[in-house]
């Protein structure tokens, strides 16, 4: 079932002519990049069966500013101006720990990182989460960040920077600013990252095994509707 599942979101991906990009006022692609450094596991493989999956957008303000990594083409504004973009997509297991590091570990070409660039601005990020998540989902990588482009597609997310101006806002609001943007959704389905101070790092959408929405677990909804929440204002 789940290679039937990815079939069809390939199709779709590739009639697709438009390309994936991240909540930006521009992009502008490198000419080219340099080959990835190889990503060193951050745990031991896992391969158990997929139950859902995770969307994960960061707000790009927020890493920018924590990380302090002015030099790159997610943070420098020489490239774009970001606001949500494609953290990465994870496979949920269905029960315990979710798989990861399924695959061999070679990174993917350059060009194929490269031309993804304009949805997750970082060519190490990308190289990361298919080594991690991905390979645990489909045995090549081209799939693996098509499929992601397809999901990253089909919403519309909310405007971060609008809303961080909006007094004693919660993490309900962002919630339904999302849900109002995307009927289809619905508030439960939504999660949120929020630093331990409140302030917004991700938003978290939560898939079943069809890639249809499903109600988030506890653990990745994150802090209930009423939370306050903030928003570091970057566009």
């Amino acid at each position: 079932m789940k290679r039937l599942v990815f079939c069809g979101l390939m199709t779709a991906a590739l009639t697709a002519s438009v390309p994936a990009l991240a909540q930006a006022y521009q992009c502008a692609l490198p000419p080219r990049i340099a080959p990835p450094a190889p990503v060193r596991p951050d745990g031991p493989p896992r391969r158990t069966a997929v139950g859902g999956y995770t969307l994960a957008a960061s707000w790009s303000p927020d890493y920018c500013k924590m990380s302090g990594d002015s030099a790159s083409m997610q943070c420098s504004g020489r490239s774009g101006r970001f606001g949500f973009i494609l953290h990465g997509l994870w496979p949920e297991a269905r029960s315990g720990p979710p798989p990861q590091w399924c695959g061999d570990g070679k990174p993917p070409a350059p060009d194929l990182l490269r031309r993804h660039l304009c949805m997750t601005p970082s060519a190490g990020l990308l190289a990361h989460e298919w080594a991690k998540h991905g390979s645990c989902m489909t045995a090549r990588p081209q799939t693996y960040y098509k499929v992601s482009a397809i999901l990253w597609r089909s919403v519309q997310w909310p405007d971060a920077d609008r809303l961080s101006r909006r007094p004693g806002l919660t993490a309900g609001d962002l919630r339904r600013d999302f849900v109002d943007a995307n009927p289809s959704w619905r508030i439960e389905q939504v999660g949120v990252d929020a630093s331990r101070t409140g302030w917004l790092r991700a938003i978290r959408l939560c898939y079943d095994r069809r890639f249809m929405p499903r109600r988030c677990p506890a653990a990745q909804f994150g802090p209930a509707d009423t939370q306050p929440l903030r928003i570091w204002r970057g566009l």
